[in-house]
């Protein structure tokens, strides 16, 4: 594994700390790890530090001499010495209804990869997918850990829009649209949980590193939940640690 980063500072009140590696939950054990050790040993100011599959960003909020300082901190930095350590992991059980009205390319796919749709619905649901990163929309899950029976590129045409809950797959990953947003993704179910609340503390429930496994339902339990949703009774609470 490269342990040392490329190291350019992104603007003038940003720094990227980016590796070549695989994608692997081990690898994002370091990744997390890093980032710790940066928020608690390296930067002095207020910043907002976010991980993608590769990369670091640390974004600060305050003045650009922080910024200057700290790239030079980071730049002397040995991430040889840094410990690696466990990442705190919950497993949420997520519902996603995979009905005919909501999975928009899921015949598409069931038909490209010479699966029945109930054997395409088995290979997403079996795994316990690892939670990489949060981006794109806020409480947008990147997850991988895909069946790579179901690995299937992005649309050669973005959807205008979908649904608010989509479920979708492009490559190796799979993930849930937050909000209604343009979609490139292949659109195969809809989760009825609210992934991103701004008014809730925290606004999303989920960090990296926890562990996501969905679970289908009906169209009647679908609508079952959503109700509980709206109301504010439904709780998505992790199965354990």
């Amino acid at each position: 594994m490269q342990v040392n980063p490329t190291i350019n500072r992104l603007g003038e009140q940003a720094i990227l700390l980016q590796w070549d590696f695989e994608i692997s939950p081990e690898n994002l054990k370091f990744l997390l790890s890093v980032k710790k050790y940066i928020a608690q040993n390296v930067v002095k100011q207020e910043v907002e530090t976010t991980n993608t599959y590769i990369s670091l960003l640390v974004n600060y909020v305050s003045s650009i001499e922080s910024v200057y300082s700290d790239f030079e901190r980071l730049k002397a930095l040995d991430f040889q010495s840094i410990p690696v350590e466990a990442v705190a992991s919950r497993l949420y059980r997520v519902p996603v209804c995979y009905d005919a009205e909501f999975g928009l390319d899921l015949e598409l796919l069931a038909k490209e990869k010479s699966l029945t749709i109930d054997e395409l619905i088995r290979l997403h649901t079996a795994p316990e997918y690892t939670l990489y990163f949060i981006g794109f929309l806020p409480g947008f899950l990147y997850l991988g850990g895909m069946d790579e029976r179901l690995k299937m590129p992005r649309k050669s045409e973005p959807r205008a829009s979908v649904l608010k809950g989509a479920v979708g797959i492009a490559e190796n990953q799979t993930g849930i649209y937050p909000n209604s947003s343009p979609a490139g993704w292949q659109i195969i179910g809809n989760c009825p949980v609210a992934l991103f609340d701004p008014k809730s503390e925290p606004p999303c429930p989920f960090t990296p590193g926890d562990r996501i496994q969905f679970y289908s339902v009906s169209k009647a339990k679908y609508d079952k939940i959503q109700q509980e949703v709206q109301a504010g009774t439904y709780q998505l609470i992790p199965t354990h640690g």
